[in-house]
């Protein structure tokens, strides 16, 4: 899985991605009408290239074998404090549980620290449980709720937060170490969050293509222990993480 930087020549991934993501998150709730009257206003290719050449905005997708399979992007906006506003997330149904919206809001932070952001904000409509969970897993905290027209209708929006904290930068890349004679690659872009510190993928090869399963960034553990509902423990130190069965999509 890779995650980098969107750019203009990404738009039709973009609005690809943003079509099969809402309609799998909201084809309950939401007329497909709405839905795609909303996609062809948000991400028009005259708003997407406008959001994709401005500097105040950060625009991060993930890729899956060369395909585009999810994006995250947030606006920043200064005050009396520097906020990010998650303006959206979203993972197509066929990739959702192998923690790609992880990935995404693990980036979109990364970046948005290094522009001195303080605060980073998101919302979800109501009838997006998943969405709801999602913000809830990844540690934001619920701090309002409010109503949003869209196209005509009304939809109950709930707002989360979560403050951002640069004191110790995250490393990237990727580092080998050695677990019982055998050479395993960490990558600290690929991560999960936990109770007490995140949870780094780690391979058996340099390519990334053959998983050999998480690192503990509290105590640089490889005891980990995982189910199918991909819950995380370290048998260590006990740092853990929920169990997630999907990721998010945001509107």
């Amino acid at each position: 899985m890779d995650v980098r930087d969107a750019t203009t020549e990404d738009v039709d991934d973009i609005r690809r991605v943003a079509t099969e993501s809402l309609t799998a998150s909201y084809g309950h709730a939401i007329d497909e009408e709405i839905i795609t009257a909303a996609v062809d206003e948000w991400y028009s290719p005259d708003r997407l290239t406008e959001s994709l050449t401005d500097d105040r905005r950060v625009f991060v997708l993930a890729l899956h074998e060369g395909t585009v399979v999810g994006f995250a992007q947030s606006e920043i906006s200064d005050g009396r404090e520097t906020v990010g506003y998650l303006d959206w997330l979203h993972v197509v149904p066929d990739h959702r549980g192998e923690g790609i919206g992880s990935q995404l809001l693990a980036r979109l932070e990364e970046e948005l620290v290094g522009a001195d952001v303080d605060r980073l904000e998101g919302r979800v409509l109501s009838e997006n449980q998943e969405g709801v969970s999602f913000y809830d897993e990844q540690g934001f905290t619920e701090v309002g709720e409010r109503t949003v027209d869209i196209h005509g209708e009304s939809f109950s929006e709930r707002v989360f937060t979560t403050f951002l904290d640069d004191e110790e930068p995250e490393r990237t890349g990727i580092v080998e170490r050695e677990v019982g004679g055998q050479t395993v690659y960490v990558t600290y872009d690929e991560s999960m969050r936990g109770s007490d510190a995140p949870f780094f993928a780690a391979y058996i090869d340099a390519d990334q293509t053959e998983r050999y399963g998480w690192m503990c960034g509290a105590d640089e553990s490889f005891d980990i222990a995982i189910d199918t509902m991909e819950r995380l423990e370290c048998n260590t130190c006990g740092n853990r993480r929920k169990p997630v069965r999907w990721d998010a999509a945001y509107l």
